[in-house]
């Protein structure tokens, strides 16, 4: 017997005119659908004009462990599985990851339908270097994890991508300005499609500002890579100094100067003391 192929399919982010036509056909000749909250897939099929002749599942972050060898034995018998998530393209942030590493395993074709992005049309849209880009998807809740992750980026030179809920996103920008400095540039993407589509552009000081007041709805924050300015061990000393001089510890200023020029953090730990 014949495998079958199991099909990643975007979703539209917001407006449902935004489906690729080939959305509305894989859906109705789907053996199985295998959707993130089946009611959205409802939602959709009303607006696609679309009568799913095979059974519709639910594939989500709770139950996709147990419901991946089903699937995964659907595939070997055959079926045409089309996994859809709530928004976008599954597996980025969303189900489906586990499942195409399983296909993978067993040797079954994998394929998309290719759709909107939330993650390309914010860089597309934020006036920000575009040529080499990072995603770095949700950020850690806990401040503590949030803050040691953002410090893995500090000397990141691409542009970066984030997502966040709306209630966490003024925490998320503070934290990057602690980890980047309030000068670094930034916009704040929401309601990507949607009839309230804003994008705010700016430095992180500003954002912050702007988000203080409160925001509603999907966001996608996109964050301007590192300028790195490489020099001297001893360009760099004066300024160590005087931020210790100012309170700052040695080793936090180092380590921070280090990442920030391509430095060695060492060799200005130890000019500074010697």
């Amino acid at each position: 017997m014949t495998a079958g192929v199991l099909v990643l399919a975007a979703t539209p982010i917001g407006d449902p005119r935004d489906a690729a036509p080939r959305l509305a056909q894989e859906l109705s000749d789907a053996d199985v659908i295998a959707a993130e909250d089946t009611r959205r897939l409802r939602r959709l099929l009303g607006e696609l004009a679309v009568s799913p002749r095979g059974t519709v599942v639910s594939y989500h972050e709770h139950n996709e462990a147990r419901r991946t060898p089903e699937l995964v034995d659907r595939l070997l018998a055959g079926d045409r599985v089309v996994v859809v998530t709530d928004a976008g393209m599954p597996s980025v942030s969303d189900p489906g990851y586990r499942l195409v590493a399983a296909a993978v395993e067993a040797h079954v074709r994998v394929t998309c339908v290719p759709g909107p992005s939330a993650v390309l049309m914010a860089l597309a849209v934020s006036g920000l270097p575009v040529d080499r880009f990072c995603f770095d998807g949700f950020l850690p809740r806990r401040p503590g994890e949030r803050a040691r992750v953002l410090a893995d980026d500090v000397a990141e030179r691409r542009t970066m991508v984030f997502f966040e809920a709306p209630h966490r996103l003024v925490d998320t920008l503070r934290a990057m300005r602690e980890a980047f400095g309030g000068d670094r540039r930034g916009a704040v993407c929401r309601e990507l499609t949607k009839t309230y589509e804003e994008v705010r552009r700016g430095t992180l000081d500003e954002l912050i500002g702007w988000a203080e007041v409160g925001v509603k709805g999907e966001i996608t924050i996109v964050v301007a890579g590192a300028n790195r300015q490489v020099g001297s061990v001893e360009d760099a000393l004066g300024g160590i100094r005087q931020r210790v001089a100012a309170g700052e510890r040695l080793k936090d200023v180092c380590a921070d100067v280090a990442a920030r020029t391509g430095l060695s953090k060492k060799a200005l730990y130890d000019a500074t003391v010697g």
